[in-house]
């Protein structure tokens, strides 16, 4: 008794007299932190200052405000955007045949037409400039919709409502700049591209080798000012046919023309296409897909400095540029694709496991299908509800790049299971290519999503977590600040501050998660009651336990940590699951309780909790020294993580909601119209069809097993005129029966070539 009593009057001495505090604990934190402190590129440095937090940093802290969340907006679209999407969005569809599209190698002249004269291309350009100026969530929805008909269309569109000159205009173009590009843009009078990725530089922007030196030359018959730019990009869609190119390069002034600096660092600019000395380089073939794709080159090719985005103040900021518009490419765009194509996979195989017969009856009664589906369905609704709360969070005018890469790379991941998984259960359905297959080209086109904007190895070890401790820990870039102040003195008064401040946080979540860990979390409150709230209290504790790992991990390794990308990477797999559960509970909530969609929440979180279960104990395996293990495992999950994977009792529940609630099937996939899409426009049909004839198609199937001998050379036809005079069948249900067989043999069939 006197022992621990002695411990915590020493603690208070130690730390509640400052003298004491400052000469035993905060300057030699200082000193080390100083020390620890990674050397930061340029490139990380503008990342850094780029973007800023939202809901990540609330489940960073420990203490998520699940009141902020849910009442932070429902994702909705405007009148005028619903109409958009009821009118000019469905006749697109309705001309849009991907099949016809790859095989041809481009989209037919009067997609293209279509797509300029309807504003497709203008979708974030202000009204005031003659574009559309669709919300965030427009734009995705828009993305997404034409995703589940043709990737090839859906790439078209996304990109100049994405990461590109219209956007880097907005944020940082001059006034001159923005009046004479954006109506252009916007009419599509010029069709544009940005060109980033060089041979040797991938993701690297501080690697780019393509460069530009401060020179005058000749131009427009005066001497000018200007930029001599030399470069060779690759991957660049729409290069092959833009009218505007949109480049990054590294400026050098070795004359020193423009300051007495030599290196001046990344600059975008932009050039017309037809400018003397641009390359139209070879077009690329990307997984067969029918996007334009190709490279652009040019060798000393002399541009005014009026073309630099946002003028001669613009050298030097490119970097800040294009992190601070990463949002749309990574946050719109790439989770559009994931949910165009998940939802096509829950559509299609959800209709094409109850049609497809194997043993006298529906392979989706076999319990290794309904695990596929259940997954299938679960991970849609999921990557649904991360589309939808990362669009919302562009519209509140967020630049939440943490949030923004979780979203990148756990949705297109998350969806690349799902098209395996449809993939598996469709079998030779979905390898022979023809108009009737569905899925081959978003199979094909799927490592597509991955690589761009950063590649998903790099996005997942580097960047979430990367960025997300520092940006998000509610002390940690403040401390970094701090020990940077030139006055050494005025420095170590503000760390102490904050070391008081970051001490208490951590103390404090370490306690948290101890009690949560021995309760279970049965006592944290929750926003809610009923069938969901459980999963508050759990995300609760959870969090609570990823800001205590990530105080244990920086104090351990500091600035080294971005160096140990295997861990960095399961401290940010942490906070995605997070942030994705979050977002699947939201969508729950937003979209007003719907008890069809209950086995889809459970299946979601049960594969988030899961995920996050085995990070961190993945993390704490890997991590610590082995006699810290048990002690850190004792700390956080003294009765273990309490997360399950989904049961088989969950998974058939799924699967009867998805099978026998046409609604539930319709809200898990309600961006994939079938219309006018041959393969799929059949399944519906017949499983239109089925409903009726269900029960005496399976009186006939167990006739016919007793019957086999005498029916093997029968036709189908005549089999059930038989069984009809047998009484087994009715009269109608004979020509019911009749009607579905041909349209679900129809609808199962496959194309074929003539040999």
């Amino acid at each position: 008794m006197w022992l621990v009593l002695l411990i915590i009057v020493a603690v208070w001495v130690i730390f509640g007299v400052k003298e004491i505090r400052v000469k035993w604990v905060s300057l030699p934190l200082f000193n080390y932190f100083k020390r620890a402190l990674p050397e930061l590129s340029d490139t990380e440095k503008e990342a850094m200052k780029a973007g800023d937090t939202w809901w990540d940093a609330s489940l960073f802290s420990g203490k998520p405000d699940w009141k902020m969340w849910l009442h932070s907006g429902k994702p909705r679209l405007s009148d005028e955007e619903q109409a958009f999407v009821n009118n000019e969005l469905k006749s697109l569809m309705a001309m849009l045949d991907e099949s016809k599209i790859t095989a041809q190698g481009d989209l037919p002249e009067e997609v293209w037409k279509y797509l300029k004269e309807h504003g497709f291309f203008s979708m974030i350009i202000p009204k005031s400039f003659g574009g559309r100026e669709f919300s965030a969530q427009a734009n995705s929805v828009i993305v997404s919709t034409i995703a589940t008909r043709s990737l090839s269309t859906a790439v078209t569109v996304m990109v100049p409502n994405s990461l590109g000159p219209a956007e880097l205009l907005l944020h940082f173009g001059t006034q001159e700049q923005q009046n004479y590009w954006l109506p252009k843009l916007a009419s599509a009078q010029a069709l544009p591209c940005f060109a980033l990725t060089s041979l040797h530089a991938g993701s690297d922007a501080g690697g780019i080798t393509d460069f530009a030196t401060v020179c005058k030359q000749e131009f427009e018959g005066q001497e000018t000012l200007g930029l001599s730019v030399t470069w060779s990009k690759r991957y660049i869609t729409l290069a092959p046919v833009a009218d505007v190119l949109g480049l990054a390069f590294k400026v050098y002034d070795p004359d020193q023309l423009l300051s007495d600096k030599t290196e001046l660092g990344i600059t975008c600019a932009l050039i017309p296409t037809q400018h003397k000395g641009v390359i139209h380089g070879d077009r690329h073939d990307p997984m067969g897909l029918a996007f334009m794709n190709g490279t652009t080159q040019g060798k000393d090719v002399f541009i005014p400095l009026d073309w630099v985005i946002g003028g001669q103040d613009g050298i030097g900021i490119g970097w800040r540029m294009l992190v601070s518009c990463l949002s749309a490419g990574r946050g719109i765009s790439l989770p559009a694709l994931s949910a165009g194509t998940a939802q096509l996979c829950s559509r299609a195989t959800s209709a094409y496991s109850q049609l497809r017969y194997q043993f006298k009856q529906p392979i989706g009664q076999f319990e290794g299908v309904q695990s596929a589906l259940a997954r299938i369905c679960g991970l849609t609704y999921s990557i649904e509800a991360g589309r939808e709360n990362t669009a919302l969070a562009v519209d509140l005018n967020k630049k939440p790049s943490v949030i923004t890469a979780i979203a990148k790379y756990h949705l297109t991941e998350q969806s690349r299971v799902v098209i395996n998984d449809a993939m598996d259960i469709h079998g030779g359905k979905a390898i022979q290519k023809g108009p009737l297959n569905y899925l081959a080209n978003h199979y094909a086109g799927m490592p597509i999503s991955v690589t761009v904007e950063g590649a998903n190895i790099l996005t997942r070890n580097l960047m979430i977590f990367g960025q997300g401790a520092s940006r998000c820990h509610p002390f940690i870039l403040k401390e970094m600040d701090a020990v940077q102040i030139e006055d050494t003195e005025q420095g170590l008064k503000e760390f102490d501050k904050l070391l008081v401040s970051h001490l208490i946080h951590s103390g404090t979540n370490c306690l948290k998660a101890l009690f949560n860990g021995l309760t279970a979390a049965r006592f944290v409150s929750s926003p809610v009651s009923g069938d969901v709230a459980r999963y508050y209290q759990l995300l609760t504790w959870y969090s609570q336990v990823l800001a205590v790992m990530s105080d244990i991990a920086m104090l351990r390794l500091g600035g080294a940590l971005k160096y140990r990308e295997m861990q960095s990477a399961r401290l940010g797999d942490m906070l995605s699951h997070l942030y994705l559960a979050s977002c699947v509970l939201k969508k729950f909530e937003d979209d007003g309780h719907q008890c069809g969609d209950l086995p889809l929440v459970r299946a979601a979180m049960a594969y988030h909790l899961s995920s996050y279960s085995e990070a961190a104990k993945t993390f704490i395996e890997n991590f610590l020294p082995r006699g810290l293990r048990s002690i850190v495992k004792r700390l956080v999950f003294p009765l273990g993580t309490r997360a399950f994977s989904v049961s088989d009792e969950e998974v058939k529940s799924l699967c009867a909601s998805v099978f026998e609630n046409s609604n539930t099937r319709n809200r898990v996939s309600a961006l994939c119209d079938c219309e006018g899409m041959a393969g799929l426009e059949k399944l519906e049909k017949a499983l239109s069809l089925s409903r009726n004839v269900k029960v005496a198609y399976h009186d006939f199937l167990r006739w016919q097993r007793k019957q086999t001998a005498t029916l093997y050379d029968k036709a189908v036809s005549q089999q059930l005129n038989e069984a009809c005079e047998a009484g087994v069948i009715s009269e109608g249900d004979k020509q019911a029966l009749d009607e579905w067989l041909k349209v679900r043999d129809e609808a199962l069939s496959v194309d074929a070539k003539s040999a």
